[in-house]
Parts: C-alpha cells; sequence; structure tokens
C-alpha cells in the first residue's frame, strides 16, 4: 500500500478507537539498516523525552526490518515509555508474549529482506552466465523485448559502425582528441542526443563488452563470455589497450612547466598549459622547445595559437614592475629570496641603495632561475594575466 493509503486507514481507525493523533511522521527511507532513517530517530527521542506514548503503524515491518532499531522500540517498552504500539490487525503492549511476537514478526521481515537480496543476487550471476550483462548496454547496442518478457541486445546499426571505426582509429595511433573531432564532424551523438565527451570516447575504448566480454560487478574478477554480437575482435581491443597506455615519462602533469595554468585563454577563458616538443638535429641530437597553448576546457576548437616558453617570458619582464603587487602578502620562502637578492645588490653595487629592486629580482628569476623558482614565482603574482595572439594582457 501507499503512504497516503496507510495514512487513511491508521487515521480511520484512531478516530473509531479514540486514539488521539499528536504528530503524524513518514518516512520513505529503508527500514533494512539500523540507525539511517532521520524521521524513526526522531520518533525515538520523542518517545524518551515523553511527547507521546504510542505508535500507530501500518504493520510491524514498517517499523524495523533490523535489530538494531527493533531493540530500540522493545528497550522503549521495557522502560514504559512506549506503551503500545498498534498496527492495523495487532496490538503490542509491554507484556512478555506481546513483545516476543512484536520480535518475530518484525525478525520475519528481516529474514524476507536478507532473501531478496540472495535471490537477486542469483538471478543476476545466473544472467552473467547465461552470457546478458545485468544493466544498460554501451553506446552501439540497443535492447529489445523478446518472448518471456526478456530482453535481447542487439546492434544499433546507426551507431555501431563509428565504434568499430573509433577502436581502428584509435590502435593505428589517433588520439582521442582526434577521434572526438572525427565524431563530432560524423554528427555521432548518444542515445540521448548528445555530444559524445573525450571521457567517454576513452571509456568505450577501455570497453570489454565490444569483442564479446565483461565483468560484473566492475573489479570483481568474474569475467562472463557474453551473448551479444561483437563489433569488434580481442586482438584490436588489446591494440588498442597498449596505445593507451601512458608512458611514466610522459604523464599529464609529470613534467614541471613553470607557467601551467598561472595563465587563462583570453578567447575562451581556459586555463594555458604547457607541452614540450623535440626536434631531431642534422648531428642526430635532439633539441627541447617548451610551448604553452589553451586547454581547450571550454571551447574545443579555441582560435588561440601555441607560444614559446621565451615569448612568455619576455612577455612577463615587459611587466615585471606589476606582478609582485603587494610583497607583504608573499609566501615566506620566496620573501626570504627576494631578501637575499636585495641584500647581496646592495652589498657589490652602491648605486642600488635607493633603488626598488623588486622588479630586478623578478627579471633575474625569469630568465636565469630555475623551473621551481618561476613556480614560486607566478604562485605570487598579484595580477590576473590572459594570453591573446601571443602576448599578455592584465584583466581586473
Amino acid at each position: 500500500m501507499s503512504i497516503d493509503s496507510q495514512l487513511k486507514e491508521m487515521t480511520n481507525m484512531a478516530k473509531r478507537d479514540g486514539l488521539e493523533i499528536v504528530e503524524i511522521k513518514q518516512e520513505s527511507h529503508s527500514a533494512k539498516q539500523s540507525g539511517q532513517r532521520p524521521v524513526f530517530l526522531q520518533l525515538i527521542e520523542d518517545l524518551r523525552n515523553d511527547k507521546f506514548n504510542g505508535i500507530l503503524t501500518w504493520a510491524p515491518d514498517r517499523l524495523s526490518r533490523n535489530a538494531g532499531d527493533l531493540g530500540s522500540l522493545v528497550d522503549l517498552m521495557d522502560s514504559t515509555k512506549l506503551a503500545q504500539i498498534r498496527t492495523f490487525s495487532q496490538s503490542f503492549s509491554n507484556n512478555p508474549n506481546e513483545k516476543f511476537l512484536l520480535m518475530i514478526l518484525c525478525s520475519q521481515a528481516k529474514l524476507e529482506n536478507d532473501n531478496r537480496a540472495v535471490n537477486v543476487k542469483r538471478g543476476i550471476r545466473a544472467k552473467c552466465e547465461m552470457g546478458w550483462r545485468p544493466c544498460m548496454p554501451p553506446l552501439g547496442y540497443f535492447t529489445r523485448a523478446s518472448t518471456g518478457g526478456a530482453r535481447d541486445v542487439i546492434i544499433d546499426e546507426g551507431r555501431a559502425p563509428y565504434i568499430t571505426r573509433m577502436f581502428e582509429m584509435s590502435s593505428a595511433g589517433k588520439s582521442g582528441r582526434h577521434i572526438k573531432q572525427w565524431l563530432i564532424d560524423n554528427n555521432v551523438r548518444t542515445r540521448g542526443d548528445k555530444m559524445i565527451h573525450l571521457s567517454m570516447i576513452y571509456r568505450i575504448l577501455n570497453n570489454s563488452f565490444y569483442y564479446g566480454e565483461f565483468e560484473y560487478p566492475a573489479g570483481s574478477g568474474k569475467w562472463y563470455k557474453g551473448n551479444h554480437q561483437p563489433l569488434i575482435d580481442k586482438q584490436l581491443f588489446e591494440k588498442v589497450q597498449k596505445q593507451l597506455v601512458v608512458p611514466e615519462k610522459s604523464k599529464w602533469g609529470a613534467k614541471e612547466f613553470p607557467f601551467r595554468r598561472f595563465l587563462k585563454c583570453a578567447s575562451c577563458g581556459s586555463t594555458i598549459v604547457g607541452e614540450e616538443v623535440f626536434k631531431l638535429r642534422k648531428d642526430g641530437g635532439r633539441n627541447r622547445h617548451v610551448y604553452y597553448h589553451c586547454s581547450r576546457q571550454v571551447q574545443y576548437d579555441c582560435p588561440e595559437p601555441f607560444v614559446k616558453e621565451s615569448v612568455i617570458v619576455q612577455e612577463l619582464i615587459r611587466i615585471s614592475d606589476r606582478l609582485l603587487t603587494d610583497p607583504t602578502k608573499l609566501e615566506p620562502g620566496l620573501r626570504q629570496a627576494i631578501d637575499r637578492y636585495i641584500a647581496m645588490m646592495r652589498s657589490t653595487h652602491a648605486t642600488y641603495a635607493k633603488k626598488d629592486l623588486l622588479p630586478g629580482y623578478v627579471k633575474y628569476v625569469l630568465e636565469r632561475g630555475s623551473d621551481f623558482e618561476k613556480t614560486r614565482l607566478v604562485r605570487n603574482v598579484g595580477i590576473n594575466l590572459t594570453v591573446r595572439n601571443r602576448c599578455l594582457i592584465s584583466v581586473d
């Protein structure tokens, strides 16, 4: 019965038997877990404070299907705080037989609840062993009703060819962003008519369901042979997994880029990130170049061009007298480094005694400092800067 119908029946019973209803409490939380229902906990507290001395409820299992909550009710009966529990067909008061019957009925409800969980898990295992994954199939498949109320997993003829092509492109070394742009160009969307984001692309490329096997539950190590038609073979899937492994030296954020996430893109507002590029020399060596560019978190096709780290350094030097706006708010380590620099310069050059040497320190770090010193410096910059056409612009 619905909660409204239970309230109606119990209210009519209270009127019939001349019972005063002090307060009506209702809660949709499951009674399976002990101490997890706020309204029930408030009910127990109100009984302890003598706000009322009886409970009307449709059935005992509405109050408890766990030993903890049942024990709270029985304790209140033992302490005479709870005089009676009335259900639609029964009454339980503070005497041994009725309390014992209450405990049996609530324990029976717990047993039924526990058995239901066991039966559901057994049914899920049986479904997996028959080759049916017990959840919505991934993009590229549909479910359709079959005889006997069951459902079959069938191929989505519109999207499946694109899913297969995604695996082929990834195995050939194409990046996730390249695949995303290809999907956009071909107007491939989700079943809910939404754009396929980069995270979803990688989930698809990591999903073994497409070659005919699945793990359930995820992370359990229990694998099953699917009863659906695969879109790719296992060899292609394993090749893609090798392509998706990020080498330790190339992990995102592993390299030190001093100006990474310090600047914003003026066109779309995304953060600016760093990237290193190696170019081969004629003698067989390699030259390392560092570029910064829009992360394209907001706008995938942001038009802002790449900018060399050396250009950013020169732009920062151009406005070096405005970078550290409030010396009193600098990190202690940076403050100490500046003081050492000023003391050294004034001890060797008498003409620097009355000059502001703070811009000179900024220029020194940008030109000759370590990546750590540059990173510490930009953490303390007091103005907001954006990059537009390889130039730095101050934003109020």
